[in-house]
């Protein structure tokens, strides 16, 4: 009996031109979403943060829609396409623009950082400058995709349309959660007691997160370092 033929798991299967050095660009920046949610599994593990839970969610709701959307719609990628699948809308395009204008909707509006004394946040003007960044990244993985081929601009500017509205639409439901209260009442919950959920990083940078008390650790046990602190300073 012959082998039965083996399967390619294409999760991060992208063709590029081996000979242009932008098409490599490209193929690297096609790789972006998944390392975004290792970057989310890693933040949520490690911190706890329902904001970044709420945004997790968000964001999975977002690509749940671009499938609903490439079925609905059913048009074809280009012709010199490689890849499988519906094209409209693009999906890395809703993916990134979703996550960049969520932090951009988050560091502008709702990240209210206090200054301590170990750590200076970033003022206005610095998260700002955080969130244009945020914006161009996420154009240039929606240009590389038009860039490989594997969309039309018309595609991804509708995943781009997509991802940006469904931002807005989930930064204004978890404000209106977090003004009604409802995140409060599931912070209280023994589900979120036990699985050590909290809500620091609206008023504390991810950096600060830890950082004082680790200081201060160090100050008690070593009274040398509290001076050589204040010369830092």
């Amino acid at each position: 009996m012959d082998d039965a033929p083996l399967a390619s798991l294409s999760l991060t299967h992208v063709h590029y031109n081996p000979a242009d050095r932008v098409s490599y660009l490209c193929a690297w920046l096609a790789l972006v979403p998944q390392g975004l949610c290792v970057i989310y599994a890693t933040l949520i593990w490690s911190n706890r943060e329902i904001e970044i839970m709420l945004m997790f969610v968000g964001q999975m709701g977002c690509e749940a829609l671009n499938w609903c959307l490439k079925r609905l719609i059913k048009e074809e990628r280009p012709r010199e396409m490689h890849g499988k699948g519906y094209g409209m809308p693009s999906s890395h395009a809703q993916f990134v623009t979703f996550f960049s204008v969520t932090l951009a909707l988050f560091l502008l509006f709702r990240h209210v950082p206090h200054p301590t004394e170990t750590h200076t946040p970033f003022s206005f003007f610095q998260r700002f400058v955080l969130s244009v960044l945020a914006l161009l990244s996420a154009a240039a993985v929606a240009a590389s995709r038009i860039y490989l081929n594997y969309h039309t601009s018309k595609q991804v500017l509708v995943g781009c349309l997509a991802g940006a509205v469904c931002a807005v639409v989930w930064f204004g439901f978890t404000t209106y959660l977090r003004r009604a209260g409802w995140v409060e009442w599931v912070l209280e919950t023994e589900l979120a007691r036990l699985f050590r959920v909290r809500d620091l990083v609206i008023q504390e940078d991810l950096v600060d997160s830890g950082w004082a008390r680790w200081v201060e650790r160090r100050q008690k046990r070593q009274p040398s370092f509290q001076v050589q602190t204040k010369k830092a300073r």
